[in-house]
């Protein structure tokens, strides 16, 4: 055992109590019963979802939520001898300060579920073929089928060691008529370990010093949401949580970057982390990156587990 993993499992073991056995091992029912704790510890840094307004998500598609048990039972996507690695799947160009802000999405994603991230090639918008690409009127700009990306791009390119593939995009997205949503800032799969999002409609990169921060809280916010539904989450209806649904950017700006308690067990679970030593690195991650909220948010959760 290297000097790291002991004191990995030292300090849950002192803090939440939680001892992981090797991934592709089941939990023990004492571990299960520590997560649980800890995730009580952590629910007075959150707060009740609060009543929605007009034209959000839950007025328009009312749903159920998921608790931690009944992920568990669910037998989702995680972390395993064989799904190591999150992958980001790049569709089309960016600029250089959306690349920058692409590096930070890579970063969060690494601290937040515990997996290192790679980048596939790029693959060009000339491969999407017309019947895969929608020009409504009223939308004034191109949008990529979802189902098509899912199936004819990620899919097949899908590595044998990928816990996910998040493909990524600055072309707006639209998941097909069935679903009768104009668009969508991302969708990801409960099931096949695939998912994508768009950063079209999260502002200026470029553009001033308050511009730049908000296109990058919005871009930081849809990766781990879509993350979490590949891991077997789907949307929050208990808490303030970064897996509340958005129906609109409005909606989208409201919600956390963080997980509520309920679905930080789930990700506890998920991906075999320390729950202690990954916030101490979310907190350092909102302080470089001037995300004040953020950084309160997992302060509190730190220090309640504290």
């Amino acid at each position: 055992m290297t000097r790291r993993l002991f004191v990995s499992i030292a300090l849950t073991l002192l803090y939440c109590g939680v001892v992981y056995s090797q991934p592709g091992q089941s939990l023990a029912a004492s571990d299960v019963q520590a997560i649980r704790a800890a995730g009580k510890k952590i629910a007075r840094a959150h707060v009740a979802k609060l009543p929605m307004q007009a034209g959000d998500w839950l007025e328009k598609t009312p749903e159920p939520g998921q608790t931690f048990d009944e992920y568990v039972a669910s037998n989702p996507n995680r972390r395993t001898g064989r799904h190591t690695t999150i992958y980001i799947q790049p569709i089309g160009s960016f600029s250089k300060e959306q690349q920058v802000v692409i590096g930070r999405v890579k970063e969060l994603l690494s601290l937040y579920f515990g997996f290192p991230v790679k980048e596939l090639a790029g693959i060009g918008l000339q491969e999407i073929p017309p019947t895969a690409l929608r020009n409504d009127q009223e939308i004034g700009h191109p949008q990529i089928l979802t189902t098509y990306v899912f199936e004819q791009l990620l899919l097949p390119r899908r590595p044998a060691d990928a816990v996910a593939v998040l493909g990524l995009t600055m072309t707006d997205l639209w998941p097909g008529p069935e679903t009768r949503l104009r668009f969508a800032f991302g969708q990801g799969s409960l099931g096949d370990r695939i998912g994508i999002y768009s950063l079209a409609r999260y502002g200026n990169a470029a553009g001033s010093k308050a511009e730049r921060q908000l296109f990058l809280h919005r871009s930081l916010k849809v990766p781990l949401h879509e993350m979490g539904h590949m891991l077997g989450i789907t949307h929050c209806t208990a808490f303030e949580c970064g897996m509340n649904a958005s129906n609109h950017v409005e909606e989208l700006d409201r919600n956390h970057l963080g997980f509520c308690p309920e679905c930080e067990q789930k990700v506890w679970w998920a991906c075999r982390l320390d729950p202690v030593e990954r916030y101490e690195s979310l907190v350092k991650f909102a302080k470089k990156n001037k995300l004040p909220t953020d950084e309160r948010l997992w302060r509190s959760s730190l220090n309640h587990l504290r």
